[in-house]
C-alpha cells in the first residue's frame, strides 16, 4: 500500500490535521514524542527519558476517518523487583473511527474508539490521543528483561535480598508454652502413686 506523503511532526501546532485540504485515500503521520510532549500532560514522576514514535495512518472518508496508531519506543522506569531503573520496550496498535456529523448532532456521545465531531470542525487535535495511547502502551508490569543467558537483568544484590526476606523464618518454640509443660510435669510427679488395691 503506498501513501501520499509522510511527515515527522515535532511542534504542537502540527498535533493539528487539516482534513479538508486532504485527498481520500490514506495518509501517514510520524511523531516523535519525548518528555517535553509528556511532560505537559499528567505522567508519573518516576518515569524519564520518553522516547517514543507514534505512525498514524489517517484514511479518509467522505463522512469518516479510519486511524491506525502504531506505537514504538522506549522509557525509563524503576524496576517493580530490584528498584533500579531500566529501559522498558514501549509497543501497540490502536484503532479509531472518526466520524463527521451535522452541527445539530453536538449531543452525540462517543462510543468505544469512535468519536464524532462536527464536519464544521475543518481541524483535529490529535495530541490527546497520542498522549492516551503511549500511556496505554506502557506495560503493567515493570521488570528488566532477562539478559541472553536467560538469567534476570535485576540487580543480584537485590535479589539477594529478596531471597533472604523471603525464606520463612526458623521455628522458635514459645518460651512460655514451654514453661508450662514443665509445671505440669512437675505437678505430676508430686502427686501420690496409689498402692495396688487389696
Amino acid at each position: 500500500m503506498s501513501f501520499d506523503r509522510e511527515t515527522v511532526m515535532k511542534h504542537t501546532r502540527e498535533y493539528e490535521i487539516a482534513w479538508q485540504g486532504l485527498k481520500p485515500g490514506p495518509h501517514t503521520y510520524v511523531y516523535d514524542i519525548d518528555d517535553r510532549f509528556m511532560q505537559e500532560r499528567e505522567v508519573d514522576e518516576s518515569f524519564s527519558d520518553w522516547d517514543a514514535r507514534i505512525t498514524l495512518v489517517f484514511d479518509k472518508h467522505e463522512s469518516f476517518f479510519m486511524c491506525h496508531f502504531d506505537v514504538d519506543g522506549h522509557v525509563t522506569v524503576p524496576c517493580d523487583r530490584c528498584g533500579d531503573d531500566f529501559k522498558l520496550r514501549l509497543w501497540d496498535e490502536f484503532n479509531l473511527v472518526i466520524k463527521l456529523t451535522g452541527d445539530d448532532d453536538a449531543s452525540i456521545e462517543d462510543e468505544d474508539d469512535v468519536v464524532f465531531i462536527p464536519r464544521s470542525e475543518t481541524v483535529i487535535d490529535i495530541s490527546n490521543w497520542l498522549y492516551e495511547f503511549i500511556l496505554l502502551s506502557v506495560p503493567l508490569q515493570h521488570i528488566h528483561p532477562d539478559d541472553e543467558h536467560g538469567k534476570s537483568g535485576c540487580n543480584p544484590a537485590a535479589l539477594n535480598l529478596l531471597d533472604k526476606l523471603s525464606e520463612p523464618p526458623e521455628h522458635k518454640e514459645n518460651q512460655l508454652w514451654k514453661g508450662l509443660e514443665t509445671l505440669k510435669d512437675i505437678k505430676a510427679d508430686k502427686q501420690p502413686k496409689q498402692g495396688p488395691k487389696k
